[in-house]
C-alpha cells in the first residue's frame, strides 16, 4: 500500500477498492479473506506504510428479496448507471420485518440490471437493499435515486456522505416554525426502538435548513421547505417536532392529534405524515453531468394544502 498515516484496515481497503462498500469489506474480513502480513485481521486493526494486504473477495451475498413485477414503478429517468423514481406514499423502500414483499426493492429486482451483484451487505437491521443508496420513509412520497451498478452505488453514496446531493422536502406543519437552521446530535431514542431523537448530548450530526413558504390556517399551520444537509432516518420529522416544536401534520410517530377540530379533520383525511421529497439533485456518476429532478406533491398532500389555505 502507498505511504501515509496508519488507518483502520477496513477504511483503507474501501478506499483502495472504490467499487466495494466498507460493509462488504468487513464481510470479507469477518470471513478471514483479508490477511495483514499473512495473518487474519479485524476491521479495526491499524495498517500503515509497508503493510502487506492480501485480499480474497467473497462472492456477493444473494438478495433475500424476491422479484415482484406487480410493484409498479413511476420511473422519471433511467440509463445504464441509475434509475430515478417517484415513490408514492405507502410504498416501503426495502424489505424489512413486517414488509418482506411488495416493496420498491421487490419491484426493482423484476427489472433488468438489478441483482445479487448490487447487494451492499445487510444493514443493522439485516435487510437486503440492492442498489439502494438512500431511503424515504414508507409514508413519505417523492423522488428517489437507485444505482444499477456497484460503481454508481459507491459514487452516489460518496456524494451523500460529502453533503453535495441537493435534497429538498415539502412539509405541512402544525404551527409556524421560527427556526431557520437546526443543527443537533442525533441517534436512536433509548425509550423506543421505532423512534429517533435530537435530544442527545452526543451522537451523529444532523443538520436541517428550514424555510417557511406559506403561513396557513391563520398561522395555525405552515407550508415549509426543508433542505437536508445530512440525511438521518426521520431527520426532518424529528427536527420539526423536537426542535421547532411544529410537528408534521398527521405524523403519528412524532406528532399528536391536533386539539383544533378543523386541523384534526384535515389531518385525519390525509392519514399520513405530510412530507414530500420534492427536489433531488446530484452529479451523474458516469457522465459528470449535474442532474436535478423536481416533483410536485401528490394529490393527497395537495388536497390537505388546499384545505389549510381555505381555513385562513
Amino acid at each position: 500500500m502507498e505511504p501515509g498515516p496508519r488507518e483502520r484496515v477496513d477504511k483503507v481497503l474501501a478506499r483502495l477498492v472504490p467499487d466495494v462498500s466498507r460493509a462488504e469489506v468487513r464481510r470479507w474480513i469477518d470471513a478471514g479473506r483479508v490477511l495483514v502480513g499473512g495473518a487474519p485481521c479485524r476491521p479495526s486493526d491499524m495498517v500503515g506504510p509497508g503493510s502487506e494486504l492480501e485480499v480474497t473477495p467473497l462472492a456477493p451475498p444473494p438478495s433475500a428479496a424476491e422479484p415482484d413485477a406487480g410493484v409498479l414503478l413511476d420511473v422519471l429517468y433511467e440509463d445504464e448507471a441509475l434509475l430515478v423514481v417517484n415513490k408514492p406514499a405507502g410504498l416501503v423502500v426495502h424489505p424489512a420485518r413486517g414488509h418482506w414483499t411488495g416493496t420498491l426493492v421487490n419491484g426493482l429486482l423484476a427489472r433488468p440490471g438489478f441483482g445479487a451483484e448490487l447487494q451492499d451487505g445487510p444493514d443493522d437491521r439485516d435487510v437486503p437493499r440492492p442498489g439502494i443508496v438512500h431511503r424515504i420513509d414508507k409514508d413519505t412520497s417523492g423522488v428517489l435515486v437507485v444505482a444499477k451498478t456497484a460503481a454508481s452505488r459507491e459514487a452516489l453514496k460518496s456524494q451523500l456522505a460529502a453533503h453535495t446531493v441537493e435534497r429538498v422536502y415539502l412539509a405541512l406543519t402544525l404551527g409556524v416554525p421560527t427556526l431557520k437552521h437546526i443543527r443537533t446530535a442525533y441517534g436512536r431514542d433509548r425509550r423506543s426502538r421505532l423512534r429517533f431523537t435530537s435530544r442527545l448530548e452526543e451522537g451523529k450530526l444532523a443538520v436541517t435548513h428550514v424555510q417557511v413558504r406559506e403561513r396557513l390556517a391563520g398561522g395555525r399551520a405552515a407550508l415549509v421547505a426543508c433542505r437536508l444537509e445530512t440525511g438521518r432516518t426521520h431527520q426532518i420529522r424529528v427536527h420539526l417536532s423536537e426542535q421547532a416544536k411544529t410537528p408534521l401534520l398527521a405524523d403519528a410517530l412524532y406528532g399528536k392529534r391536533p386539539n383544533d377540530p378543523e386541523l384534526a379533520d384535515v389531518s385525519a383525511r390525509l392519514g399520513r405524515q405530510a412530507l414530500h421529497a420534492a427536489v433531488l439533485g446530484f452529479v451523474h456518476p458516469s457522465s459528470g453531468e449535474r442532474l436535478r429532478f423536481e416533483l410536485e406533491p401528490p394529490a393527497d398532500f395537495s388536497r390537505a394544502l388546499a384545505e389549510l389555505r381555505a381555513l385562513g
